[in-house]
């Protein structure tokens, strides 16, 4: 396993991966990695030619009083899992490589769809800004095929689905399956912020969509129902952003459903703010 931290090191070999012939597969991440993150590098390794998995904690993603400070960063213990998981090369640029302006600067930025504007728009106004043109920079660093993101962050897979779209992108998006814990709490780098107690009080979380999923199957199309399902399993959360029930392309609002939607959550327990969804289709 190679790593770079300058991107003209890591364009480079990326452009040496294609003359041969190889697909690249790109698996974007800020580190602290979990099992979550090893299901996308399992798909980018069996679909593709070569992996590339990044490492980075882009700071442009957080607003004030977030916890970019705190966020974990374990390289050692990531690196070594990259490698046994089979990833041929990490991306591991510092903030200079990557904003050689600053952070803070006034720079080109890219601003992302409409589908950014609720929900997490709402609670953290600049996140999508960032995202959108942290990942935006990593496709020009590593020139790849496909790229490979979590469902878990669905509002972040929206923005840069419609990124790709919009911008006639080449790189394609490849969505892949939440990773769960056995008791069915999704896998996050945050999780290891909870304690024991606030553990168990997470997985109100999970239990209410789950909730809510069997009410869809039931066949329940009342959002404003479903949504009451939500709040009514979430008493064990310290605080609650959002729970929703939305069109699953738009993210717009909706009454009697009769496309796809998705259930999303956003909630605090203790000081730890977690996400989560699932996917309602409609016959």
């Amino acid at each position: 396993m190679e790593t770079f931290s300058s991107i003209d090191a890591m364009r480079a070999w990326c452009r040496q991966q294609t003359r041969s012939g190889d697909t690249i597969g790109l698996v974007p991440t800020m580190g602290a990695l979990h099992e979550g993150h090893l299901s996308l590098v399992q798909a980018a390794t069996s679909s593709c030619d070569r992996c590339v998995t990044t490492i980075f904690v882009n700071p442009t993603q957080f607003a004030a009083g977030e916890d970019l400070d705190q966020y974990p960063r374990p390289l050692e213990d990531d690196l070594a899992m990259l490698r046994d998981a089979g990833v041929d090369a990490v991306f591991l640029p510092n903030t200079k490589e990557m904003y050689p302006g600053g952070p803070e600067q006034k720079s080109t930025s890219v601003q992302p769809s409409a589908v950014a504007l609720p929900l997490e728009g709402l609670h953290r106004p600049d996140h999508f800004v960032g995202v959108a043109t942290v990942v935006m920079k990593l496709f020009q660093a590593v020139p790849s095929d496909r790229a490979f993101f979590g469902r878990k962050d669905f509002q972040q897979l929206c923005v840069i689905e419609h990124m790709v779209r919009d911008l006639n992108l080449a790189t394609e998006v490849v969505p892949c399956e939440i990773i769960r814990e056995s008791d069915g709490l999704a896998m996050s780098s945050r999780n290891r912020y909870l304690s024991d107690d606030e553990r168990q009080r997470a997985l109100c979380i999970s239990r209410s969509l789950a909730q809510v999923e069997r009410a869809f199957a039931e066949g329940n199309r009342d959002s404003q129902h479903l949504e009451s399902i939500l709040v009514d399993h979430l008493g064990d959360c310290d605080s609650v952003d959002y729970a929703v029930v939305v069109d699953r392309e738009t993210l717009a609002p909706v009454s009697a459903i009769s496309k796809n939607v998705v259930a999303l959550v956003a909630a605090r327990v203790g000081a730890t703010r977690l996400i989560d969804n699932r996917e309602l289709y409609v016959d």
